[in-house]
């Protein structure tokens, strides 16, 4: 059961930043995974007064609040169009739209589930994380850090040239993935693989390919198999984790390739 002492609705971030420095506190984002955990928390900080919601867009970027809900980001219309419907995807299989309508953003990459489907597919993307004290970091190397009590402000999301695909695996619509696919290809046949789900969290593998045939595509789809741990849980095996990484990110390649 989840108890919270007190509730505080913060009215600025260097207010929350201090709050959030004692163990006990805790940052609340739309508590969709909050509320399942046994825990007891003394301040639930709230950040919903300081307009850290909505995404914003320039000719380089977009940059998406940390208290935008994932089913803001799934129906934005450009975001969509830039991914070729690849974040939309990855999103519209988490639990159900009442779920995605209170869940931010911010919680869901901050706390870098081995589970996340959109953490797993913003990896594919040119994505970095805005942090109140430690400012703009890339995702890829965010997801490797400590957890500490800085707070994530924003999203930002580069417009660089890619072509983007997100596929998934689960045993039942809804449920939480067996494996999560993120493939991105650049123009100079540089190509990468995010991987998350296995059941740890995603991680990136990296190659350039010898060109656009079927060989050179599976020979991809083994090399981010064989460059990755893979372990055991209630979903699945570690084996059958390591097949699908082959079956999703040959399948998903191939069908930017053919689109390319």
């Amino acid at each position: 059961m989840l108890t919270i002492k007190d509730y505080v609705l913060v009215e600025t971030l260097e207010e929350a930043y201090k709050l959030n420095k004692n163990i006990n506190n805790v940052i609340l984002g739309g508590t969709g995974w909050l509320k399942l955990q046994n825990r007891n928390i003394g301040k639930a900080i709230d950040l919903s007064k300081l307009n850290l919601e909505g995404i914003k867009e320039d000719e380089e970027k977009y940059i998406i609040g940390c208290m935008t809900t994932l089913r803001e980001i799934e129906k934005n219309e450009s975001l969509e169009k830039l991914t070729d419907g690849a974040i939309k995807e990855s999103l519209k299989h988490i639990v159900g739209v009442q779920f995605r309508n209170s869940v931010t953003i911010g919680g869901s990459i901050y706390s870098r589930f081995g589970f996340s489907d959109i953490l797993t597919s913003l990896l594919t993307l040119d994505s970095y994380v805005e942090m109140y004290k430690g400012g703009i970091i890339s995702l890829k190397e965010f997801i490797d850090m400590k957890y500490d009590d800085d707070i994530l402000v924003n999203i930002i999301i580069k417009k660089s040239k890619r072509k983007v695909g997100y596929s998934s695996f689960r045993n039942q619509a809804t449920d939480f993935p067996v494996l999560t696919c993120g493939v991105a290809l650049l123009e100079d046949k540089k190509v990468f693989a995010s991987i998350g789900a296995r059941p740890y969290k995603a991680k990136i593998v990296e190659n350039t390919l010898e060109d656009f045939s079927e060989e050179s595509i599976e020979r991809f789809a083994k090399y981010v198999s064989g460059n990755l741990k893979f372990d055991n849980n209630m979903r699945a095996s570690g084996e059958y984790r390591k097949h699908l990484t082959e079956v999703l990110v040959k399948r998903t390649l191939k069908k930017l390739v053919e689109e390319k």
